[in-house]
This record gives structure tokens, sequence and C-alpha cells, in this order.
């Protein structure tokens, strides 16, 4: 990955960080997900979704009022 992007939403289930992503594509701001989960076992690991550092304050303002990080 690109240097200058932060994390900015961690979760063990894909559809939850998918939300985040498209709430954020909706608003022209770019994403990228990153997939830990181990592949046999769907149940260790994390999904972490990332921004670029000059859209960070924006992602968090439209998670915020989209009411998806709680």
């Amino acid at each position: 990955m690109e240097k200058n992007w932060v994390k900015i939403y961690t979760s063990t289930n894909y559809y939850q960080s998918e939300m985040v992503k498209q709430a954020l594509a909706g608003q022209d701001i770019e994403t990228v997900l990153l997939n830990k989960q181990d592949s046999s076992h769907r149940t260790f690991g994390n999904i972490e979704v990332y921004v670029h550092q000059s859209n960070f304050s924006d992602a968090i303002e439209i998670l915020i009022l989209n009411q998806i990080i709680l």
C-alpha cells in the first residue's frame, strides 16, 4: 500500500466493512479494504478500511453523520 493511508475502521464482519466503504465511496472518498482474515477460518482476523490521509476528517464526519461508527 502507498504511503499516507490511514486505517479508519476495523471489523471482523466483511459486510460491515463493505458498508463503510460504500458510504465513503458515495461521497467520492477513495477507500481500500485490507482483508486480514485467515483463509480457512473466517472468525480469525479483521477487515480494515483505509482512506487517504487528506480525506480522513471528511471520512470520519461522514461515518458519524450516517451513524456507522457508534
